[in-house]
């Protein structure tokens, strides 16, 4: 495992083929560990275990159209009456987060209309909550805890 700014967890992993697989709990199958998908498997670990998201209200890896296209968020988590609530953009530790990244996310964002969007690369991790009403959107400090959202 890499040096990440997140705790470190126990999961379990598999070789298949010469790749070295990662359990995904939340897709219920196993995946190639790449940089990325490391960070993305820690933090949503982080937000379950640390900050008390309910583990079956967060989805990996959520398909959604944008433009006719499909494409797929990183972290998807809903409120108990499954309306999302929070987007999640992860990056692999060697990408710089960039005003693309939130870009990226914002675009995603069309389709889920969420008040939360966090991006991480395991070493920063930004939150922002959206007020659609004042048409403002605010950096939080710290990642909120789920009973904060």
């Amino acid at each position: 495992m890499r040096k990440l700014n997140l705790p470190a967890y126990d999961f379990n992993y598999r070789d298949e083929g010469g790749s070295s697989l990662v359990l995904d709990v939340y897709r219920k199958r196993y995946v190639v560990l790449t940089p990325e998908e490391e960070v993305r498997q820690r933090f949503a670990r982080y937000l379950v275990e640390e900050k008390g998201f309910p583990a079956s209200l967060l989805m990996t890896e959520q398909s959604l159209k944008l433009n006719k296209m499909t494409r797929r968020c990183d972290i998807l988590v809903h409120k108990p009456a499954g309306h999302p609530a929070v987007l999640v953009e992860c990056k692999a530790p060697e990408v710089a987060i960039s005003q693309a990244t939130f870009d990226q996310v914002a675009r995603y964002n069309i389709a889920f209309n969420v008040n939360y969007l966090m991006i991480t690369n395991g070493l920063k991790h930004y939150c922002c909550k959206i007020d659609f009403e004042n048409q403002e959107i605010k950096f939080l400090p710290s990642i909120p805890a789920y009973s904060e959202i």
